[in-house]
């Protein structure tokens, strides 16, 4: 049996719903065209990070710098899904950096020597796009005071509230999908700025999967745009369309690493 496993946007409970109502729209279509050995449902129970190197992988989901760092080569890109959310062009997508609602911070360089929450030192949207957004403001390779680290947006986002950190950058689909449907959980926040932007998190495929394949599942999510039967799904996701990106696409996630590393930055590099 294959393995789906979509975690990286499922919270609130109605995003996992909708979700789960992709995934039935797009095993239907694949089972339609001949795949077989879909699993009736996603995976819930592996985290979201196993899955992508799993052998019995046919589609998942992840983050944009993982995927640059050490997924290229060992998975396969099939699509970069577009959302119709603020700080969203197409396929590129950029954080949010907040602070607390009470706070003073009027710009960037007033967060310096402040202390930062990241999700994961791993994180594109979380890690990678703050450090881009505040490396050029750094001095002798540093910015932040201190940085604490999270586990997830949310998380950040409860230590900015609490008072536990200053700053933390979130990914401008979970700040959106938190404001629809969870707006108490970033009511004690408001941005201050946002970051550059970048290719959103592109939906993966096993590295041994054929080519025939991957142009299935294009066709399905293609399909899924535009399905009457998923429209309700599409709305709650913020899901408008598919886009087809490479490999070289990619490339300026990792390029805004390796400008931070020109500049000395030093702040949690991984």
């Amino acid at each position: 049996m294959h393995l789906a496993s979509l975690a990286m946007y499922v919270t609130p409970q109605p995003l996992a719903e909708a979700t789960a109502e992709l995934w039935s729209f797009l095993r239907h279509y694949l089972a339609q065209a001949g795949l077989s050995d879909l699993p009736e449902s996603l995976d819930t129970t592996i985290p979201y990070d196993e899955a992508w190197l799993r052998e019995d992988l046919l589609f998942s989901q992840t983050c944009g710098y993982p995927y640059v760092k050490r997924l290229r080569g060992k998975v396969r890109v099939v699509a970069t899904p577009v959302y119709a959310h603020p700080g969203c062009n197409g396929p590129l997508m950029r954080s949010f950096i907040v602070v607390r609602r009470a706070s003073t911070f009027a710009s960037l360089s007033d967060l310096r020597g402040a202390t930062a929450a990241i999700n994961s030192p791993d994180s594109n949207s979380g890690a990678n796009l703050l450090r881009a957004a505040v490396s050029p403001l750094a001095r002798n390779g540093r910015f932040f005071g201190s940085t604490i680290e999270t586990g997830s947006h949310g998380g950040s986002i409860d230590a900015v509230s609490s008072g536990q950190a200053d700053c933390a950058a979130i990914d401008c689909i979970t700040f959106a999908n938190l404001l629809r449907f969870a707006p108490d959980r970033v009511e004690g926040v408001r941005i201050l700025a946002e970051t550059p932007a970048t290719p959103g998190l592109p939906f993966i495929t096993g590295g041994k999967v054929s080519d025939a394949d991957v142009a299935l599942m294009r066709e399905a999510l293609l399909a899924a745009i535009t399905a009457p039967s998923l429209s309700g799904a599409r709305d709650i996701l913020g899901l408008v369309d598919i886009a087809m990106l490479t490999d070289a696409d990619y490339e300026p996630v990792l390029s805004l690493a390796r400008g931070a590393l020109d500049t000395g930055y030093s702040d949690w590099m991984d």
